[in-house]
């Protein structure tokens, strides 16, 4: 885990960033740590560690070999970050890459004025075959892995081509935002909380996360309808989230 020196600004307003969270308890889950992993649902500013309501997703699935299996009545209820989430505890019954996906119901944020609706994924490979590390669902927005998104060694690029209703968005902005469990990282300026990277014309963008952990990615764009609130129309951002574990390196 990195550690950077920590300036309090007093003044400094927080940042505002929102991600969907999947977190498994194992992203390569071998033969001998068992068959079963658990993952835990959560809404929130990950850096700072700061919660939000999730309500009950739309949708919660996952897909392995082609094969996508809903598992939203899995689902548990639980407290994470202070805040209303969920968890449950998945059989891997099969080698190869399970992507996890969920749609949430769309959020309304007062600051932004607009809902706000992340189609959230997270891959996880069992038993030490990756097949399927780059699998597409077909969400209405979603990032699709140029890079496999385990394995990755703190430093390692990773690369993904934004897509929205099936097509590349060329020049998407991508933000980018490390899961600060248990607040050991900081930052000298709160502008360092999210970095923001611009996708080429190809809806391709690329990120070396500078240390180890979860490192969430959410590619941001705009809806073309309206949702309504309080008699008015209100925009709605869709963002295509999907977290990638990078590991420490492990010297002999």
């Amino acid at each position: 885990m990195f550690r950077l020196a920590l300036v309090t600004c007093l003044a400094a307003a927080p940042a505002a960033a929102h991600y969907g969270m999947i977190i498994p308890s194992d992203p390569m889950l071998s033969q001998e740590d068992g068959r079963a992993i658990d993952l835990t649902l959560s809404f929130s500013h990950p850096f700072e560690e700061d919660g939000m309501v999730l309500e009950r997703p739309e949708a919660f699935t996952v897909t392995h070999d082609g094969t996508t299996t809903d598992l939203l009545g899995d689902l548990s209820e639980a407290t994470v970050m202070d805040e209303p989430g969920y968890t449950l505890t998945h059989e891997l019954a099969r080698p190869g890459t399970h992507v996890f996906a969920m749609t949430p119901v769309p959020y309304w944020e007062p600051a932004e004025d607009a809902f706000i609706q992340h189609f959230t994924k997270t891959y996880v490979s069992a038993y030490g075959d990756d097949e399927g590390w780059d699998a597409e669902l077909g969400l209405r927005t979603e990032i699709v892995p140029l890079t496999k998104p385990f394995g990755l060694w703190a430093g390692n690029v990773f690369q993904g081509i934004v897509h929205l209703e099936g097509s590349p968005v060329p020049y998407a902005e991508v933000e980018v935002e490390f899961y600060n469990e248990g607040q050991s990282a900081g930052v000298p300026s709160d502008l360092m909380i999210t970095q923001t990277v611009k996708a080429d014309g190809n809806g391709v963008f690329t990120y070396a996360a500078p240390a180890s952990g979860w490192w969430g990615f959410a590619a941001l764009n705009t809806a073309p309808e309206t949702m309504a609130f309080e008699g008015e129309d209100k925009a709605v951002e869709l963002g295509a989230v999907i977290w990638v574990r990078f590991e420490e390196w492990m010297s002999r």
